[in-house]
């Protein structure tokens, strides 16, 4: 009887809708586990084919390029920062048959889209290939691409019912399975390395003689038990699903007038830190486009962990109070001071610890990697905090407004790539220095025209805040600096279990300098954890 409460116990706490604050600490904690396993797999990707096939390595990331920008421009972006308000208004108001109605004309109609954009990529790879993203490989490397492209391709079809299915879960206070989703996926894709690499054979039939292909085998199979995660978290929610689209149902028809304008902003978006990054990367010297991925990847797992984490778990509050103007600046505010006080510190730690950072996926460090890196670390604050703020535009259904400073950033981002690589030759370095760039100028003008839209969203108060954040990371600049000159990285530190101590010595003073800088500054966002923490310490005093 006792062991049943337990399990009905816990049944419930995955049903229930959760605060944003723990909601938030759950998913960066998935996130985190997500972002071990992707440093776990692209060192092992990198052990193997980085020093000895790195037109092969060029070759997979390229093959993502053309099916992600189309997935992030028909699904990923458009359908979580469109979908979930109106689905949300529909809830709240009580009309669940028009909710439900909603839900299976969003997944139908991204289905049928999303198979055949994978269709017409499988067909035409070869074209798009030669004249966009491999167009400065050599002829066996953009046959590699191509190859490898038609099999990733099925992913798109794939995720795009797993992005409407997981955004019905967000909208209803449930994360489980959107968190235990990648960590799925990345646990498939290093079963690609380590087994599918090695070729496949059944009963004594060989099924794939191995390399590289492999590892896209793996990434199929990610996405397969990615979206079987997904479904599972629709039980229970009574969902009432149909093979039709509604076209007569308001809420599908604000989603398709929201839609174009978000799909715009995602498509610049991709078009200038994808498409013409790897075009322009593909006439560098081999191992170029790799390099640049993963330091674009290194500076991207902070904002997963940050930014995506707590802009999820605060969207749908934000989203419930679009109408409610003080409450909505109240939840806006908390989320953006909230993003601003981790990400500062976690971005002045990265810059100055890059090279055990990037030791963790190339065994033995990668300068090219590690100064790519470097200049990236400014995306890392931009980036979270845009993640919060373009949500502030979306929970009250405006797109085009990001679309427009959108549009402005990227052509501005595009032309300085192009600038710095073909007029001053400045090669990979020019790509990641126009990229850092038009972040920060997106994000700042958002928060500017968020601003003069929401008079007093940033009082003096927050402005002084953010000033003594910034106060504070400057300490833990100098230790974090200093530990680093205390604990140099060697040629010999070749294992993970060696450097991964040091780095965490090296972080950790770093971080809890900051700590203590912002007690002394009277930062109110300390004193949570501090109450936490004399919770659990004085538990028992008495």
């Amino acid at each position: 009887m006792r062991k049943k409460l337990r399990f009905e116990s816990v049944v419930t706490l995955v049903r229930s809708e959760l605060p944003p604050r723990t909601v938030a600490v759950f998913l960066a904690a998935s996130a985190l586990i997500s972002a071990l396993l992707g440093i776990f797999r692209d060192r092992w990707l990198n052990a193997m084919y980085f020093d000895t096939y790195k037109a092969g390595l060029d070759a997979y990331t390229a093959a993502f390029t053309i099916p992600d920008f189309m997935f992030n421009l028909l699904i990923a972006g458009a359908i979580s920062v469109t979908f979930i308000p109106v689905f949300t208004q529909r809830l709240k108001t009580g009309n669940q048959k028009s909710a439900w109605e909603l839900t299976s004309s969003v997944i139908n109609l991204l289905a049928l889209v999303s198979l055949a954009a994978a269709v017409i990529i499988f067909i035409f790879a070869g074209p798009i290939v030669r004249s966009t993203i491999g167009q400065g490989f050599n002829a066996t490397t953009q046959a590699l691409t191509i190859s490898l492209m038609r099999v990733v391709t099925v992913n798109l079809f794939l995720f795009s019912i797993s992005a409407v299915v997981t955004s019905v879960q967000n909208s209803l206070g449930r994360f489980i399975n959107f968190a235990l989703a990648p960590i799925i996926y990345n646990i498939c894709i290093i079963i690609g390395i380590r087994v599918f690499t090695g070729g496949i054979t059944i009963f004594g039939f060989e099924l794939f003689d191995g390399g590289i292909m492999g590892v896209a085998l793996g990434v199929v199979l990610g996405a397969i038990l990615q979206l079987a995660v997904a479904m599972i978290g629709l039980f229970g929610l009574g969902m009432d699903y149909e093979f039709k689209v509604y076209w007569r149902n308001q809420g599908l028809r604000k989603i398709l007038r929201l839609m174009p304008a978000r799909i715009a902003d995602q498509g610049l978006d991709q078009l200038s830190s994808v498409i013409v990054n790897t075009s322009l990367a593909s006439s560098m010297a081999s191992g170029t486009v790799r390099s640049l991925q993963q330091a674009s990847s290194l500076a991207v797992m902070p904002v997963n962990l940050i930014g995506t984490a707590i802009s999820t778990a605060f969207f749908p509050q934000i989203a419930q109070s679009a109408d409610e103007e003080s409450l909505f600046q109240k939840r806006l505010l908390a989320a953006i001071r909230g993003i601003l006080w981790v990400a500062i510190p976690v971005a002045t730690v990265a810059f100055f610890a890059r090279g055990y950072v990037v030791n963790f996926i190339k065994n033995g460090g990668a300068p090219l990697i590690s100064a790519l890196l470097g200049i990236l670390c400014v995306t890392i604050v931009s980036r979270c905090l845009f993640q919060i703020v373009v949500r502030g535009f979306y929970a009250q259904q405006d797109t085009k407004t990001p679309f427009i400073i959108s549009l402005i950033c990227v052509t501005t981002t595009i032309l300085m790539s192009l600038t710095l690589v073909l007029a001053f030759d400045w090669g990979a370095y020019g790509l990641a220095f126009a990229t850092a760039a038009g972040s920060l100028l997106e994000v700042l003008i958002l928060l500017t025209t968020l601003g003069f839209r929401h008079p007093g969203l940033f009082p003096v108060t927050f402005l002084r805040a953010v000033m003594r954040m910034f106060a504070a990371a400057f300490f833990a600049a100098i230790i974090t600096y200093s530990m680093v000159r205390f604990f140099p990285l060697r040629a010999t530190d070749d294992s993970f279990w060696i450097t991964f101590p040091r780095f965490s010595l090296i972080a950790g003073s770093g971080l809890l300098t900051y700590f203590i800088a912002c007690y002394f500054l009277n930062l109110d966002d300390v004193k949570p954890i501090l109450n936490q923490a004399k919770r659990i310490l004085f538990r028992n005093a008495k």
